[in-house]
């Protein structure tokens, strides 16, 4: 089996109640479910959150060898994480970048990822179902 890392940054394990006029009502248990069924056959997603920076770097340097690719929402440390940047360009698969609203229309901080200078791929405004697009393309890239 393949695995797929998916990894949730700062209070994404807050879905379906924070802001959810922005997030939507689906909880992160939702979006595992969802990133799952989006799996090719082979293929399986190993889900994590943290709020921790440095917790989700580990998480990255761990997935070096074992995983296929990475489908990461780094919530707000998209917007000022060189670390995370840093660890993922340590990462020799597929990266895909999620993010659940449109963050080009909202406050100009968040138009800059450095994600974004790794990712293989982009997906945003499409709510949850931003996180099954990002799993079939890694399921597409890594066959």
């Amino acid at each position: 089996m393949k695995t797929i890392l998916l990894l949730n940054g700062p209070n994404l394990n807050l879905l379906g109640q924070r802001q959810p006029e922005i997030y939507g009502h689906e909880t992160l248990a939702d979006v595992e479910t969802l990133a799952q069924a989006a799996c090719a056959e082979g293929f399986a997603i190993d889900a994590r959150q943290s709020n921790w920076e440095g917790q989700l770097i580990d998480w990255i340097h761990e997935a070096r060898g074992q995983a296929v690719g990475i489908v990461i929402n780094p919530g707000a440390l998209t917007h000022t994480s060189v670390a995370l940047l840093d660890a993922l360009n340590a990462f020799d698969g597929p990266v895909i970048e999620v993010h659940i609203s449109q963050v080009h229309k909202r406050e100009p901080f968040r138009h800059h990822s450095y994600v974004s200078k790794r990712a293989d791929g982009v997906v945003a405004g499409l709510g949850v179902d931003g996180y099954a697009a990002a799993v079939r393309r890694i399921c597409a890239l890594a066959r």
